[in-house]
This record gives structure tokens, sequence and C-alpha cells, in this order.
């Protein structure tokens, strides 16, 4: 456990792999009527699949955001 305080960028990385992990439900739970022949789901079903992405974009914008700010504290304390 790190004594540090959890940075933005922390909290962006929790926050897009939640949105991530939603996303990819969501892309699991439209595909399966095309499988077994079902009434495909309605168009905004398809567009909750984009959340994958989206959640993918805010862990990677995290990590970097994240990465920065130890770079700029570590080159404080030089």
């Amino acid at each position: 456990m790190s004594s540090q305080p959890a940075d933005r960028g922390d909290r962006y990385v929790r926050v897009g792999a939640i949105v991530f992990a939603l996303g990819a439900v969501s892309t699991l739970v439209t595909f399966v009527p095309l499988f077994f022949d079902l009434t495909p789901l309605p168009t905004a079903a398809y567009w909750l699949s984009m959340l994958m992405p989206l959640g993918f974009l805010l862990a990677l914008v995290g990590m970097l955001s994240s990465a920065r700010s130890q770079r700029r504290r570590a080159a404080a304390t030089d």
C-alpha cells in the first residue's frame, strides 16, 4: 500500500476500468441475440458497446497523467 495520496490519474484509471467493464458486458449482451437467432436489440444497445473503447481511453489518459505527475514529483525532489 502506497503512502502517497491518490492522483487524479489514478481516479481516471479506476473510472476507465469500470466503464470498460460496462462496455464489455453490453457488447456480450448485444451479440447474444445474433448467435441464437433472436430478435436483435435496438440501436441504443449497440451504442452502449462503445463504452468499451471510451473506458480504455479514460484509463490510458489516467495512466499518462499519473506518469507525468510522478515524473514532476521526482524532478522536484532532485
